[in-house]
């Protein structure tokens, strides 16, 4: 009778490694009015065939530009072309300029872990220069982060000034905390995030904006 065989260590996998996405740079510029008081800190836009325009928040499933037509306009639609799936970049870039409201990244360039727009699965490269950006615009008093992401970015600023320092809190959404940043004071606001997988409903999230904006006195 034949000796039973010794089973041989396992073969190595032939299975191929995954695939690492590439790393990408923010395709949009910043929005920089001189006379700007307050600037919107985003993370990362969508990828190309999720864009319905070429500028910030393109997705047309996001609802910033819904939002800021809400809480300025008090119309839903005052940013969409008329019978388009799209938004009007010219027409939200001259409203920028004209309310004195930046517009820059949180976050330079990055990874997308799962190919998507979520911020659960963006790996931060590198975020933004923002003692370069402030000086741009220097009558800016106050940063607001259109959700966790870009937040978190922009606390890990404040920490790598000040690394013995405690390390600083997240402000829950609606709220503020100083922030002090390459010799200027500011505050630092996180607003709802315009994402509709943020749980709370489109006039409640236009509300606390509009709020925002006018504590900020941009709005009466």
């Amino acid at each position: 009778m034949p000796e039973p065989k010794t089973p041989s260590s396992a073969a190595p996998s032939s299975a191929p490694p995954p695939v690492q996405q590439p790393i990408e740079t923010h395709p949009f510029a910043a929005v920089l009015p001189p006379k700007a008081t307050v600037m919107m800190m985003g993370s990362f836009p969508p990828a190309p065939e999720k864009r319905c325009m070429d500028f910030h928040y393109p997705n047309y499933q996001n609802d910033m530009w819904r939002i800021y037509g809400l809480a300025f306009f008090g119309d839903v639609a005052h940013f969409q072309v008329a019978g388009k799936k799209r938004f009007d970049a010219v027409r939200i870039r001259a409203f920028l300029m004209e309310r004195g409201i930046a517009l820059c990244p949180a976050v330079r360039r990055a990874r997308r872990e799962q190919g998507n727009a979520s911020d659960a699965f963006l790996t931060v490269i590198e975020p933004v220069n923002l003692a370069a950006v402030l000086p741009q615009v220097p009558h800016c008093r106050t940063l607001f982060a259109t959700g966790g992401k870009a937040a978190e970015v922009l606390l890990g600023l404040l920490a790598a000034q000040s690394p013995k320092a405690p390390a600083p809190q997240l402000p829950k959404p609606g709220h503020s905390i100083p922030y002090g940043y390459a010799g200027r004071s500011l505050q630092l606001y996180r607003l709802p995030s315009t994402s509709r997988a943020y749980p709370m409903p489109l006039l409640q999230k236009a509300q606390i904006w509009r709020a925002f904006f006018k504590s900020q006195g941009l709005l009466d």
